[in-house]
């Protein structure tokens, strides 16, 4: 899927949590409904058929319970998507990413193999951390090989791991830095690899236990054997040697690998689709790291942007959604600008028209594990939606959510942010103030609910129940929310209609 992804180091979030958050949009001219649901151990499939390719697995481990956003129609596959297990682990698949011929001619992909369909249903209900995922999907893809190539996230308490796949059955993955941020918009995103650490201790990085050989045998290394050469006083004006000073791109160092260069892709399209979606993110993220608009190291067209940096201020879960649903606001490329981008300059946004869902996993370390994890959830365009949290710990989700159908209902969180993002898109301005007083009631609201929910004691009451109870609580404070601002919208749009006229009967 065309998404994008933001990851927050436990050291960089504003209350310890580690936080992981992706957009899942659907293709050109798509728009996919989501559910939020609970996959029981009892209900978890056996034996595993795919609907998209012909891969089939029998699943004997004992599975745990899970939250998934799959499809409402289940007609193309599961699609799980996101969601956190009763081991407080969470898992966002996937990040659609980009490879090169080089490397897919070396290793081909798999028609037979798994796909982003699979991934959650076939990993999340049997792991215990965050690197088990890694390693778990690791061994799923050198033994069956996958159809296209993704990136994945995997999250504790502790840590975050993201992986990426390289061909058919290659892989590697790193740890997201306890005090950085990582954002992801559908590229082979790592940077730089240490492949000493990824093939013997894995405290920072981990790959497939043959990916050197396949590096040397297809020559994939793009790197120069060179050290770089700094003088800091004479060369402090020339730019191209500060860049490089920073930042080791383009040589090798010790063992890293230039992986960006040696798997990724390198298209004239990358540079109105995918990187300038980092540059936004990342400029927000850390104002001062670089001089975003001038440096061309560091524009929206480089392909040589971080793939973590450290922020300038701790990350709430308000940055999250407002970074994950932004149309490059105070830039150029603003489409809701006053002086918008002409059309052979455009690109894409983030929040975007045909955002399914976003889902922020939050594990937070300083409560009990049965309220722990926070799964906080907007669905529609994000530009128009608002983000309300919820207990994974449980057995069922609110009907709100649980129940998407596949034919517009406005009693459905799915479909009424739908209706909402297509009635104020078109009347931006007249719309923009109830479309903030939604989102920003919907957060303040939450945020009450979740203080009192997190100190109320169950007081003999069954604790899952309770936090079901909870659940209900907050899907009726966004469906109260929703209905309101859908009310809005309408009556701001109808007065907009093409045939208005102002005077009415005497």
């Amino acid at each position: 899927m065309p998404c994008t992804t933001l990851l927050v180091g436990k050291k960089a979030s504003y209350d310890g949590s580690t936080l992981m958050a992706r957009n899942e949009d659907s293709p050109s001219g798509q728009f996919t409904a989501k559910k939020f649901i609970v996959v029981r151990p009892e209900d978890q499939p056996r034996h595993y058929q795919s609907v998209l390719s012909a891969f089939s697995l029998d699943l004997k481990e004992v599975p745990l319970r899970y939250t998934a956003m799959p499809n409402a129609d289940p007609a193309q596959g599961f699609w799980g998507e996101a969601g956190v297990n009763e081991a407080n682990v969470a898992m966002s698949e996937t990040e659609t990413i980009t490879s090169n011929p080089r490397v897919l001619g070396a290793d081909p992909l798999v028609k037979s193999g798994i796909g982003e369909e699979d991934m959650l249903a076939l990993v999340l209900p049997y792991i215990h951390s965050a690197r088990e995922g890694v390693e778990r999907l690791g061994r799923l893809l050198e033994q069956f090989g996958t159809y296209e190539m993704n990136g994945i996230g995997f999250q504790d308490a502790n840590e975050i791991w993201w992986m990426e796949t390289i061909g058919g059955h290659h892989w590697m993955a790193r740890r997201v830095p306890d005090d950085a941020c990582v954002v992801m918009p559908n590229q082979q995103g790592i940077d730089m690899l240490d492949l000493e650490d990824a093939l013997g201790r894995q405290e920072e990085a981990m790959c497939s236990a043959d990916l050197a050989a396949f590096i040397a045998e297809n020559h994939l290394d793009l790197g120069f054997d060179r050290d770089l050469e700094w003088d800091a006083d004479e060369d402090a004006d020339d730019p191209d040697l500060q860049f490089m000073a920073r930042s080791p791109y383009g040589r090798k160092e010790h063992d890293l690998l230039d992986a960006r260069a040696a798997f990724g892709s390198h298209d004239d399209a990358d540079h109105t689709y995918i990187t300038p979606r980092a540059w936004f993110m990342l400029r927000c993220l850390s104002p001062h790291y670089a001089d975003w608009d001038r440096d061309v190291h560091f524009g929206p067209a480089s392909d040589r942007l971080p793939w973590a940096i450290c922020p300038e201020k701790k990350v709430t879960v308000e940055d999250v959604k407002y970074l994950l649903s932004s149309h490059y606001q105070g830039t150029p490329y603003d489409c809701y600008g006053r002086n918008p981008a002409a059309a052979g300059e455009r690109v894409r946004p983030i929040g975007i028209n045909r955002n399914n869902f976003l889902a922020l996993t939050q594990i937070r370390p300083y409560l009990p594990a049965d309220r722990a994890a926070l799964e906080w959830i907007a669905e529609g365009s994000n530009v128009f939606n608002a983000f309300v949290p919820f207990y994974t710990q449980v057995n069922r989700t609110p009907a709100y959510l649980a129940e998407t159908g596949k034919v517009p209902d406005s009693q459905q969180f799915y479909w009424a942010n739908r209706l909402i993002g297509a009635l104020a898109d078109a009347h931006f301005a007249a719309c923009a103030s109830s479309i903030e007083r939604y989102q920003k009631a919907v957060a303040a609201r939450a945020h009450a609910l979740i203080h009192q929910f997190d100190r109320t004691e169950a007081h003999g009451e069954d604790v899952t129940g309770m936090l079901e109870r909870f659940n209900d609580s907050l899907a009726a404070m966004a469906k109260e929310e929703t209905n309101n601002c859908l009310g809005k919208v309408l009556y701001e749009a109808s007065n907009l209609m093409k045939n208005a006229f102002s005077r009415s009967d005497a």
